[in-house]
């Protein structure tokens, strides 16, 4: 039987102290598709959801995302968000994604490959997300490039209500009011359920050891002990959802957005630690955290980081609608240092 490479992802919304609501995730792959690059689709951009040849669509909203153009008229956006602050995307859910090879009587069929732009496309929050999912379209086993996706999805909106959304045998499951936070399989219930065995993990240091004689700790951070560290997809949801509960989120956007970016830090996958024995012989053997993007509800700004350049990029939605044409920029993946010798 052929094996795929489980790929990993994680993503996490956080408000900060002013209310304002952030999305992030993290890209961990071995490598990118063919044409990757953050992209902005403006808004009456017209679309075919299923490829060239296929019925047109004209997005609402204008997107901006990560994501390939490399199917004509289909564009496929990894994540992103959009001009009404609508935030959201795709993580792997390998092993438990099924969808049906027709769409429901009265639904339109929607590949895996291209839901996360056209929720986006459409919708202007989280409420309209479901409705669209529940009486418009069905998730069909359509493939884009060659593929069909083995993924689910994660959105939140301006309200700060956030949604997961996983396409299983037994049917859809749309999970309202989420904990804020996705990895990949098991999962969303699975997931939650397992923080249960969490539940003596806090951000307050123990006390003398009792078992030592009323031995004194000398280091902090023991509150957190019996967290997992690996990078195993139970094991980030638990130190996510951790670390959303105590994590201090920041006073203004730009703070907020750089904490963020911490966080996700701690689900990252380092190059040469998570080695896919499938993938050795196409020369791309290690899964790691390729981007870093966040997401803001409010100003509608997308930043990025990359593996080897951590230099926080970003791109404003409201000026690239203004402008009213598609534009494209370079994940920037080289390194990026700043000399301070001579200033």
């Amino acid at each position: 039987m052929e094996r795929k490479a489980e790929t990993g992802c994680s993503c996490l919304t956080w408000t900060t102290e002013g209310g304002v609501p952030l999305w992030g995730r993290n890209f961990d792959l071995n490598l990118l598709p063919p044409d990757t690059q953050v992209t902005f689709l403006p808004p009456g951009t017209a679309y075919a959801p299923c490829g060239a040849g296929t019925g047109a669509m004209k997005a609402r909203w204008g997107v901006v995302g990560v994501g390939t153009l490399a199917v004509p008229n289909s564009p496929m956006l990894y994540e992103g968000v959009n001009q009404m602050g609508l935030m959201g995307g795709q993580l792997n859910y390998r092993r438990f994604a099924h969808y049906p090879d027709s769409p429901r009587p009265g639904t339109t069929a929607l590949p895996p490959g291209a839901a996360a732009y056209h929720l986006l496309a459409q919708c202007s929050s989280v409420e309209e997300v479901v409705r669209l999912l529940e009486t418009e379209v069905t998730l069909t086993a359509i493939p884009l490039l060659g593929v069909v996706p083995t993924v689910h999805w994660a959105f939140a909106d301006e309200t700060g209500e956030s949604v997961v959304i996983e396409p299983e045998a037994e049917g859809l499951r749309i999970y309202r009011n989420t904990l804020g936070v996705m990895t990949n399989s098991p999962g969303y219930s699975w997931q939650r359920t397992n923080l249960l065995n969490y539940a003596g993990v806090r951000d307050l240091d123990r006390g003398p050891v009792d078992l030592a004689a009323g031995l004194e700790p000398c280091f902090s951070g023991t509150g957190g002990q019996g967290l997992p560290g690996d990078w195993s997809s139970p094991s980030r949801f638990v130190r996510l959802a951790f670390l959303r509960q105590y994590a201090r989120p920041g006073r203004t956007e730009a703070e907020g957005v750089a904490r963020l970016f911490r966080l996700l830090q701690s689900a990252a996958f380092p190059l040469g630690a998570v080695r896919l024995e499938e993938a050795e012989a196409a020369g791309a053997p290690w899964e790691y955290t390729i981007y870093t993007a966040v997401a803001c509800a409010r100003s509608r700004r997308f930043y990025w980081t990359t593996y080897e350049n951590q230099r926080v990029r970003y791109v404003e939605l409201p000026r690239l609608v203004e402008r009213g044409i598609p534009a494209r920029f370079p994940l920037g993946e080289g390194t990026d240092f700043q000399c301070l010798t001579d200033l």
